[in-house]
């Protein structure tokens, strides 16, 4: 079995399902609201967990209800938590609006996240160990660097969802092998709006590069290689928040388990695609019995 290292955030995700997001100034009616157990890196952890690979999670958690839930949450889906502190004050929370067409907008407030600046005792060792290290943006960069360059010098692969969008030191592209991007954070990162040419340009940058389309599936690029264009699945999307996450952490399974990057991608997609037809974000990952179905069927109605 795989083993995938998650270095990142964990939040408590308070969501509100409305018909249209308000504009600014604007009051509207919710007709329901969520707490879910969420974060880019608990996020991360949860998919790859239910993707079939022993997971470990780097960060922290408050010293309160949240943070009890949080942890309790990654323990049920698979997670060890070892390395999950708890500090003084509030856990992470993510303020989430979910409009009728599955978009979403999103607040972050890092509570107990931003004192993850640092590795503590036995994190590098962890990381040695692993098959692949997925880092995020919502801890301190400081963290993410230590980190990434910790994988470097155990030789374990790198990977970087760059959200929330920042600009991203030379030191720390130094030590990403793998940048998943979206489609918004690859345009902000070079500047260049079409997604093939701004894969092109982060590959000046990072060896390869995975830029998500949402509906339209993903791109692959890398040095010395032609870009790969993998559809994704056509479903009707109920909430999309924690898609993207939910396709990288099976993504960092699927390398890990030695698959080719088409195929690998494809299975991401395909997880990606059941988690959008679902309320939530941890709570809509599917497990790898339900990506293999689906994947399955997937296949049989296009070939």
């Amino acid at each position: 079995m795989t083993h995938i290292a998650v270095l990142g955030s964990t939040n408590m995700d308070l969501v509100a399902y409305v018909a249209k997001a308000p504009q600014r100034g604007e009051t509207v009616t919710g007709r329901e609201f969520r707490t879910v157990p969420g974060g880019k890196g608990a996020n991360q952890a949860v998919a790859a967990a239910h993707a079939g690979s022993d997971v470990s999670m780097i960060g922290a958690v408050g010293a309160d209800a949240f943070g009890s839930q949080l942890r309790t949450t990654l323990e049920h889906s698979g997670v060890d938590t070892d390395h999950l502190r708890t500090t003084e004050g509030p856990s992470g929370t993510a303020h989430i609006v979910v409009d009728d067409e599955g978009g979403n907008a999103i607040v972050v407030v890092p509570g107990a996240n931003a004192t993850v600046d640092h590795l503590a005792p036995g994190d590098e060792a962890l990381i040695a160990g692993a098959d692949a290290l997925l880092l995020q943006l919502e801890i301190p960069l400081a963290a993410v660097l230590a980190g990434a360059e910790a994988a470097r010098r155990h030789g374990v692969r790198t990977v970087l969802t760059p959200s929330p969008v920042q600009s991203l030191p030379p030191e720390l592209l130094a030590s990403i092998d793998l940048l998943v991007p979206n489609e918004h954070e690859a345009a902000a990162l070079t500047g260049v709006t079409d997604p093939r040419e701004a894969a092109t340009a982060l590959l000046d940058q990072v060896p390869e590069v995975v830029v998500t389309l949402g509906a339209a599936g993903s791109l692959y690029a890398a040095r010395g290689a032609e870009p790969l264009a993998v559809p994704a699945p056509r479903v009707t999307a109920v909430d999309s928040t924690g898609a993207g996450d939910t396709f990288v952490g099976t993504l960092a399974v699927a390398l890990a388990e030695g698959r080719p990057m088409r195929a690998a991608l494809a299975w991401a997609s395909t997880a990606a695609s059941l988690s959008v037809q679902r309320a939530g974000a941890s709570s809509s990952m599917p497990y790898r019995s339900e990506i293999d179905a689906q994947a399955t069927t997937t296949t049989r109605h296009t070939s």
